[in-house]
């Protein structure tokens, strides 16, 4: 029978000498570090190298390129989305992190969203673009044109127009994405947009009255650097959101000459008539026709036409 010593002696585990030994070649003779080393050939000596080992042993240890793994959840580097590069820093050879592509798509596509903030907005007029919008009219040819003109000035200047377009047609045509395609188009060139879905804001600030937030909710809307207001018209009018809300608002917008995007199924006659309409069954003319003067003071209007795509 075989002794034990023997048999222990079939499995016996390398010292840790032999264990250094082997890291220390796996790290010497990765390609990455031995170019490395050659670039800095004036400045990198032996016992740099030994102090460095642990250093280069994490580059080593990670993907030194972008896997192209389409979300940096499934990065296996230490530090999701980053690669490791090897640099000289206090006479030791050290690992600095980097951005890896896929990082940078993320980060891009995450600061152009938090340049978008919704209020009660569908998710597909969040996520809408212009080169998505259905050219199958002469309505829509104008509407394409008026926006990439808008977006040019505001590449060619730096400034934004002053006035935005007031959308008007048939349920379901693409009004809202619209809005979404042209706020979208904006967040790429750093230009924040406030996308308002008007019935349920306003149903919002109700609500609000008794929490101590609809100032501050109604001047977060109206200082907007870009306003995007749709459906309005929709909403059940009551003489306080005319004139306490919505008037306030599109006043601001005016005497400060910032863009204004509005969505309705009303033309400019029709939305002054419901406007003039309260809940009591009054007709109030003179206020509606307030709020229209500066409804027009800030866009444009174009009726957008089509089928309704929601069928």
């Amino acid at each position: 029978m075989e002794s034990i010593k023997k048999a222990l002696e079939k499995f016996q585990i390398p010292s840790f000498e032999e264990r250094y030994n082997a890291i220390r070649n796996q790290i010497l003779e990765h390609p990455d570090v031995q170019k490395f080393l050659a670039e800095h050939d004036d400045v990198v000596n032996k016992d740099m190298v030994e102090r460095s080992l642990p250093k280069l042993y994490e580059y080593i240890s990670q993907s030194s390129e972008c896997c192209n793994c389409g979300s940096t959840e499934q990065c296996t580097n230490y530090l999701k989305g980053f690669i490791p590069k090897l640099c000289i820093a206090h006479n030791s050879i050290d690992v600095e992190y980097e951005r890896c592509k896929q990082k940078m798509i993320e980060d891009e596509r995450r600061e152009i969203e938090s340049m978008i903030s919704s209020m009660h907005m569908p998710k597909d007029v969040l996520s809408a673009t212009l080169k998505d919008l259905y050219i199958d009219d002469t309505s829509r040819v104008e509407i394409a044109n008026y926006a990439a003109d808008f977006i040019a000035h505001y590449k060619n200047t730096g400034e934004l127009p002053k006035k935005g377009f007031y959308l008007y047609g048939e349920f379901g045509v693409g009004k809202s994405f619209v809005l979404g395609a042209i706020a979208n188009e904006l967040a790429t060139l750093k230009v924040a947009s406030v996308l308002v879905f008007v019935p349920e804001f306003l149903r919002e600030l109700k609500n609000s009255i008794h929490d101590q937030t609809l100032q501050e909710k109604i001047d977060y809307v109206k200082q907007a650097p870009v306003l995007m207001l749709d459906d309005i018209g929709a909403e059940t009018l009551t003489s306080w959101t005319r004139d306490e809300i919505l008037g306030p608002i599109l006043h601001y917008r005016m005497s400060e000459q910032l863009p204004t995007f509005i969505t309705s199924n009303f033309d400019y006659d029709g939305l002054e008539h419901h406007l003039a309409q309260n809940s009591r069954g009054d007709v109030e003319v003179v206020k509606a026709a307030r709020i229209m003067e500066r409804i027009k003071a800030v866009t444009v209007p174009i009726r957008m036409t089509g089928k309704n795509r929601r069928r």
